[in-house]
C-alpha cells in the first residue's frame, strides 16, 4: 500500500512540474519583497569570515587587478592635500640619509665657474670691517720681517761682492808679485757663499 502512494505521489509531482511554466511562476516573485523577508544580519552572523578568507588566494587575486587602471583613478592632488608634510618629515632620519650621499659626486657635478659668477665681490667687500682687520694684526712684526728679510738678502749680496772684490784683488797682486796662480787668496772663512754654508 505504501509503495503504491509513493508511486502515486512521484506521477502527480511529475505532472505538476510538467505543467508548470517556471518563467510565468518567475515573473509572478517580487525580488525586493523577498528581499525584504531576509535577516541579513542573520544570514552573515553565520558566516565564518575566518574560513571564508582562507579560502580566498591573495595572490591569484591580486594578479587579476589591473594595477595601472587602479592608480588612473587615483587623484593624487587630493592626496597629497590630505598629506601632512611635517609629520611626514619628522618620521625621516635626516643622518642616515645624508650617510648615503656622496659629496664627492655633488661637488663634481657643481659648475664652480657659474658659482662664482653669482657671488658679489663688491658687497662682500663692503662686509669688511678694515679698521677692525688693522686693529688685529700686527703690523709692526710684519714690517720687521720683511725688511729683516730684505735687509739679509742685501747684505749676502754685498758680502759676496766684496768677496769677489778681494778675489780680483788677489790676482792682481799674484801677477804683479809673479807668483803661481794658485787660485787667490780665497775667501775669509767668515764669508762663505750660501752653498757652501
Amino acid at each position: 500500500m505504501e509503495a503504491l502512494a509513493q508511486a502515486i505521489a512521484e506521477r502527480v509531482t511529475s505532472l505538476v512540474v510538467q505543467a508548470l511554466d517556471v518563467n510565468q511562476l518567475l515573473a509572478k516573485v517580487d525580488p525586493n519583497a523577498l528581499l525584504d523577508r531576509v535577516d541579513v544580519d542573520a544570514l552573515l552572523g553565520r558566516v565564518d569570515v575566518n574560513a571564508l578568507l582562507d579560502r580566498v588566494d591573495p595572490d591569484a587575486l591580486l594578479g587579476r587587478v589591473d594595477v595601472n587602471a587602479l592608480l588612473d583613478r587615483v587623484d593624487v592632488n587630493a592626496l597629497l592635500d590630505r598629506a601632512d608634510p611635517d609629520a611626514l618629515l619628522d618620521r625621516v632620519d635626516v643622518a642616515r640619509l645624508l650617510r648615503r650621499v656622496d659629496f664627492d659626486d655633488v661637488i663634481e657635478q657643481v659648475d664652480v665657474a657659474a658659482v662664482a659668477d653669482r657671488v658679489d665681490v663688491n658687497q662682500i667687500a663692503e662686509r669688511i670691517d678694515i679698521d677692525g682687520l688693522v686693529e688685529r694684526t700686527d703690523l709692526g712684526a710684519v714690517i720687521a720681517r720683511s725688511s729683516g728679510g730684505v735687509a739679509g738678502s742685501a747684505l749676502t749680496v754685498a758680502r759676496r761682492q766684496a768677496v769677489s772684490a778681494d778675489e780680483v784683488i788677489g790676482r792682481a797682486m799674484a801677477r804683479v808679485l809673479r807668483r803661481g796662480d794658485d787660485g787667490g787668496p780665497g775667501r775669509p772663512a767668515s764669508v762663505a757663499a750660501p752653498s757652501e754654508r
